[in-house]
């Protein structure tokens, strides 16, 4: 356990007042502290590899990097850290990419304080804790057949359609106005989950399962 007991915590969300909240949130409980805080995905793997925190409580759309992304890269880089999505999204692509990623929950923003208390000393213990819409998108996710990239996000599949366009990272960050850092992380991640060793395979593979509209 960390020092003094407590549940070492950090808050990355957009949005300052949802942070605050949740910041009020944490201080009522005896067992957890805030440690940290950060307002994108880029910002909170930042924080994270500073702080090692116990749990991260992670936004999932937010600017420059979201939330699904840093939660992989917090996870390869520190696996110590449990990461719960806290979102107002529920759509079955989110959930799975998310849960992909490494996040040990998955809870939408109207749960209650209770529950989120319980979510954090859970994921503290390595258990996950998901909400009734996450456990319904991984049922309808075991029962239908997989194609090439079904797992694709949507920023993945916009970033596929400019490699088969043939742009360069440094040309896809400027489209995206994003960091070819960014670009290069979803690159890989596309890589990955279609199972190929390049972009020319990448591209090949886009075009022969149509993932991408050809312009």
């Amino acid at each position: 356990m960390s020092e003094a007991g407590n549940i070492r915590v950090v808050i990355v969300d957009d949005h300052n007042v949802v942070r605050s909240g949740l910041g009020a949130f944490l201080q009522i409980n005896d067992d957890m502290c805030l440690v940290g805080e950060a307002s994108n995905g880029r910002e909170a793997v930042e924080v994270c590899t500073a702080l090692k925190p116990d749990v991260v409580l992670m936004d999932l759309m937010m600017p420059e990097m979201d939330g699904a992304a840093a939660t992989r890269a917090i996870r390869e880089k520190l696996p110590q850290i449990q990461v719960i999505i806290l979102t107002s999204f529920k759509e079955d692509n989110l959930i799975e990419e998310a849960l992909k990623a490494g996040a040990i929950g998955y809870l939408l923003k109207n749960v209650s304080a209770e529950e989120l208390a319980s979510a954090i000393r859970s994921a503290r213990l390595g258990q996950p804790t998901l909400s009734p819409e996450a456990t319904q998108a991984l049922i309808r996710a075991s029962s239908r057949p997989h194609t090439p990239g079904h797992d694709l996000t949507s920023r993945e599949k916009e970033v596929l359609e400019m490699m088969v366009e043939g742009l360069n990272n440094p040309e896809i960050a400027e489209r995206l106005i994003v960091s070819r850092s960014t670009v290069k992380f979803h690159v890989s991640s596309i890589l990955s989950k279609l199972g190929v060793a390049s972009r020319t395979e990448a591209v090949a593979l886009a075009i022969q399962n149509k993932l991408v509209d050809k312009k």
